[in-house]
Order: C-alpha cells, then sequence, then structure tokens
C-alpha cells in the first residue's frame, strides 16, 4: 500500500500541482487537507474539506480516515496553514514543528523578540500599534527605517521611510493592506525596522528531526534600496565567497533552533552587510510563487520530493547538478488593465532561457507594490556561470513588452 502523508492547503495555492506531481514520482498518496469544497481540482476534491478557522471537524475527519491508513507525515504549503498543520501533525503523533515555533515562522513581530533575545542578529525594531496615536509611536526613530505587516509575505505592505513623515504615510498604507484579515493582532499591529544597508539573499533547504540541510542559496543581484522592495532576480548558486556562504547556512540553523523549528521545508532571507547576515524572515514553507522551478536546473530531484521524503522520515541524499540557474519575477511597471504581453516567442528562442510562464489574462486589472500580491509571470535561465544565467534573464526582461492601460475610475 502507498504511503499517505497530508497536505494542507488553501485550495487554490500555486503550491498544490508541484507537490502533487512529487507525490506521483515518489510513489506517496497525497490527502489534500483544504478549505475549498467545490473544487475543480480532482484531488482538492476528493481530499478533506473544512473551515480553517475551525479546525475541530477537520481534525475529526483526519482521525477518523488515519483509523483505516495512517499518515506518514504533514507538509503546510503555504504560510496560512503552518500552524494548523502543526495542530494536526501533534494530534497525530506524527514528526511535527509545535504550534508556536510554527506561530514564529509566520509573525515577524514574535520573531524578532526571540532572536533578540538569543543574541542572533536582527536589524534593531520597534512595533507599532494603530490602535493608538501613531505620530508619537515614531518619534526618535534613525531613519531610514523600513515598516512592513507583521505577517505578509512577498514584500506585500513593506515600505521604507526617511522621515517621519513618510513613516505617518506609510503606516497609513499598511493599515489599509492589512484590514482585511482575519487575526486582529495583525490588522492592529505593524513592525518598524532601522534600514539595513548590504544586498539581500534567499536560503532554501528542509529540517529533518532538527538538522537543517541547504538547498540552495540565490543571490538577489537588484539593488533593494525601496521605497518599496519588489524582488526581481534570483539567482544560484549564490557568488558570495564560501565563508560568507557558510556562516549564512549557520545563521538559518541557528535561527531555526531559537524558533523550535525542526521539520519540514525553510525558506530564509537575509541582508548581508560587509560580513554580517541579518535575519529578515525564517518561513516553515517552501520559496513563494513558482520560483522553486528555477531550482530543477540545479538540483537533480524538484524540492518537493526533498521535502515529502523528509516528512516521512526518510530524507533523499541532496544531489547537486553542474552549472547555474535563475529566475526572473517579471515587475509589474505599473497599476492598470493588463492589454497584451508581446515578446514571448523571441524570449523562448533567446539562449539559456529554458521557460517563461505568465501568471495573469489580458483584461486583469494588476497592481504595484506595496499593495500588489502576485506576479506577472517567471522566466527562467540555466547556464553554466550564475553571471550567464543572469544575462539571459537580463536579456530577456530588455525583449518583453507589456502593455497596461489605466484604470479609468483613478
Amino acid at each position: 500500500m502507498q504511503p499517505q502523508l497530508l497536505l494542507i492547503s488553501p485550495g487554490q495555492s500555486y503550491r498544490l500541482a508541484p507537490y502533487l506531481k512529487a507525490a506521483e514520482r515518489l510513489g506517496v498518496a497525497l490527502v489534500i487537507v483544504s478549505d475549498s469544497r467545490y473544487s475543480l481540482t480532482r484531488e482538492v476534491a476528493g481530499g478533506i474539506q473544512g473551515d480553517f478557522a475551525r479546525p475541530e471537524a477537520l481534525l475529526e475527519s483526519i482521525l477518523t480516515r488515519s483509523e483505516t491508513t495512517p499518515f506518514r507525515g504533514v507538509v503546510a504549503s503555504d504560510d496560512s496553514t503552518v500552524e494548523l498543520a502543526a495542530r494536526i501533525a501533534t494530534t497525530l503523533g506524527l514528526p511535527s514543528n509545535s504550534i508556536a515555533s510554527a506561530t514564529l515562522s509566520r509573525r515577524k513581530d514574535l520573531a524578532r523578540r526571540e532572536l533578540l533575545e538569543a543574541g542572533l542578529p536582527v536589524p534593531a525594531h520597534w512595533v507599532v500599534e494603530l490602535n493608538a496615536e501613531i505620530a508619537p509611536q515614531l518619534r526618535g526613530l534613525p531613519y531610514p527605517v523600513v515598516l512592513k505587516p507583521i505577517s505578509l509575505s512577498a514584500s506585500r505592505g513593506v515600505i521604507r521611510a526617511d522621515t517621519p513623515a513618510e513613516a505617518l504615510r506609510a503606516c497609513q498604507t499598511i493599515a489599509r493592506i492589512i484590514a482585511p484579515l482575519n487575526s486582529a493582532n495583525e490588522r492592529e499591529t505593524l513592525l518598524i525596522e532601522r534600514y539595513l544597508p548590504g544586498r539581500e539573499v534567499a536560503l532554501e533547504g528542509f529540517l529533518q528531526q532538527g538538522t537543517f540541510t541547504p538547498l540552495a542559496l540565490f543571490d538577489k543581484p537588484d539593488p533593494l534600496t525601496g521605497p518599496y522592495f519588489e524582488e526581481t532576480y534570483y539567482i544560484t548558486p549564490s557568488r558570495l565567497p564560501g565563508p560568507i556562504q557558510r556562516h549564512i547556512e549557520r545563521t538559518v540553523a541557528d535561527a531555526c533552533r531559537v524558533y523550535g523549528l525542526h521539520q519540514g521545508p525553510v525558506h530564509a532571507e537575509l541582508r548581508i552587510d560587509r560580513d554580517q547576515a541579518w535575519i529578515l524572515e525564517i518561513a516553515s514553507r517552501t520559496i513563494g510563487g513558482e520560483c522553486s522551478r528555477s531550482l530543477d536546473a540545479v538540483l537533480a530531484r524538484p524540492l518537493e520530493e526533498y521535502v515529502l521524503a523528509a516528512a516521512m522520515g526518510s530524507p533523499l541524499p541532496v544531489e547537486r547538478r553542474p552549472g547555474a540557474s535563475g529566475v526572473l519575477m517579471i515587475p509589474i511597471p505599473r497599476a492598470g488593465v493588463l492589454r497584451r504581453i508581446n515578446g514571448i516567442p523571441e524570449i523562448s528562442a533567446l539562449p539559456h532561457i529554458t521557460d517563461i510562464r505568465i501568471s495573469m489574462e489580458p483584461g486583469q486589472v494588476v497592481e504595484t507594490l506595496p499593495e500588489a500580491s502576485s506576479y506577472l509571470g517567471f522566466i527562467y535561465s540555466a547556464a553554466a556561470t550564475p553571471e550567464a544565467a543572469e544575462q539571459a534573464l537580463r536579456d530577456a526582461h530588455a525583449v518583453l513588452e507589456i502593455t497596461i492601460d489605466p484604470l479609468l475610475n483613478r
């Protein structure tokens, strides 16, 4: 009988398809626990559905199914499901992160406090309560600073401010962005951090019984200086010196221990200032968007196979391929209505370009940061060196022609 794994995922998550393909290749029966009662995706419709905000009925259904075929592990697909996955795994007696550690991995304010107390490098930071008078809370800050929601990802709502007036406007903008969130804490609180110079990197890996295994370190070669922090190019392997790369890996492993994380995927974001690696985020899920596909050129297996195998207690040896790869998260040049994207056939024919995927349809309303919550699409490259992989993406971006009409009611 096939081993059975639980995947806790929103029914519309873009991470579903890669996990389903990975399960098929590994010979694993993946049972999807979702909040979608009327999904057109067969695996979602045939899984277990319920209200994530009221998980008692979900837990009962999962326990009933586990009586006939026990589950071998539990995986969360997204930030929004890591706490629920931890609760389910704990109930089933399966290896799991604790609920508290899962919460730290998605709550930047709580995580900063824990890391600071442990002596790990995090930017100086302050919490702003939006239900109190804001201006007095902004006095005396060491400008420039970066303001951000305590729980969102993909740079949504992240704003640099160089003056108190800019900080106040940023607070008002972020308040509008986070107003629809379910949690009162996440609606009424934001984080302010001292702006750090330097370059950013992202580290992808997984934990199995507390041991952190790095998979890929990405350079972000475009400067991220604000006022918004739109992510564009990810290139691996990193071109940072070996000692700094090892320092980054140790820092992330130490942070995971402080959080109490010991099982599952890890996506970390850090800023490198001289020889110091400052922790910006440690998330207990895989890399966002479709960026993980860029790893197909440099790893022997897709990222999700490593994650599922580790969840079953049988981690796969990490095999790396020679060469380099990259992904461009196609920037949205302006807000409005997407009309057309030209240049896709020309890009596909360029040297070292392996794929281009457009995520939005003509006629769709698109937004820019800090409000944007999705990408226009992704371009992938593979080459012998990181420099060649990056240049291929820059050449491709130069060919792309994006037409966006303004919204008439703005």
